[in-house]
């Protein structure tokens, strides 16, 4: 019986579940979702395995926090794929979390999501400014608060993880993120006014 919760509790065992179900949404042709799905079981996992670098001045270093950023990219095309069942999608990543990452580390992932979800809410609800600036705005807002509850959550599972070095790298890696899907929705603004001009003309 121990042998059998040993095997079922390595990460690997559910590789197959994880990445069987990521095929299923790239042959689907949401191959965005397909990769956010499994983006975060990944990094939730590595905020567990991957070794903590220690560094002058700034503490332990998860190399890894610099990948944070690249789930708001692949979130918004997600989002253009599938619209607000993205929420869904979320909530399946998390459920692949538990198979492969403390749990303290899935629920402040959990927790990190949803600050970053009701800022994005608060920003686009409150504000009429156009959607490139409220992404930036929202991210400004959201990313130090939600960075610091993620690795304060992953801190109790692995103490070290709350570093100014990986806290900082979380916060400018999501900002840079929010920054290129900001570029890619200004140009979709752009080419939109565009064609109203054109037929107003």
């Amino acid at each position: 019986m121990l042998a059998l919760h040993a095997w079922s509790s390595q990460p690997i065992v559910y590789l197959p579940v994880i990445g069987g179900t990521v095929l299923a949404l790239v042959l689907l042709r949401k191959p965005a979702t397909g990769l956010y799905v499994g983006l975060m079981p990944l990094i939730n996992w590595s905020f567990a395995a991957v070794p903590l670098i220690p560094l002058p001045l700034i503490g332990a270093y998860q190399p890894l926090a610099i990948v944070t950023g690249l789930v708001l990219v692949v979130r918004d095309f997600a989002q253009r794929e599938i619209g607000h069942w993205v929420l869904g999608a979320m909530l399946v990543g998390l459920l692949f979390s538990t198979m492969t990452t403390p749990l303290s580390i899935v629920a402040a992932s959990g927790a990190a999501f949803l600050i970053s979800e009701t800022v994005d809410w608060a920003v686009y609800t409150f504000t009429k400014r156009p959607l490139s600036q409220r992404i930036m705005l929202s991210s400004l807002l959201g990313a130090p608060l939600d960075s610091t509850v993620f690795l304060f959550g992953a801190n109790i599972a692995r103490p070290g993880s709350l570093a100014l070095g990986t806290l900082l790298t979380s916060i400018v890696s999501k900002l840079v993120g929010a920054f290129i899907v900001a570029l890619l929705v200004a140009r979709r603004e752009r080419n939109e006014a565009a064609q109203i001009d054109m037929k107003a003309a």
